[in-house]
């Protein structure tokens, strides 16, 4: 149980860094830092883009329904972050751990 338990917290710990990735490319590619039409920017601006945006497509739906514009400054990452974290904490700390250690 503890080998589900690690991998469990695993996933959710590298999800969260794909999404600090996804956020620090943005900012890469907003400041032009870095060029998207470079092949190995845009394969890893790609990978991260489709791994993110089922999460924070939604997200970014519901805070444009209820907040309206923002100017322009996208929260969706630290509301998904934010979510991802009590999901891990939910799972692993409350659901797993006490199946695994006992009561």
């Amino acid at each position: 149980m503890e080998a589900v338990i690690w991998l469990v917290d695993t996933i959710f710990r590298i999800y969260f860094w794909i999404l600090i990735g996804q956020v620090v490319m943005s900012w890469l590619v907003s400041f032009k830092i870095v060029d998207t039409r470079q092949p190995i920017v845009h394969q890893v601006g790609r990978f991260l883009w489709q791994v993110t945006e089922p999460v924070l497509g939604p997200i970014r739906k519901l805070l444009s329904k209820f907040l309206g514009n923002l100017g322009g400054i996208d929260i969706s990452p630290i509301i998904a972050i934010l979510a991802l974290e009590f999901l891990r904490r939910f799972i692993v700390d409350t659901v797993l751990a006490p199946l695994a250690y006992g009561s």
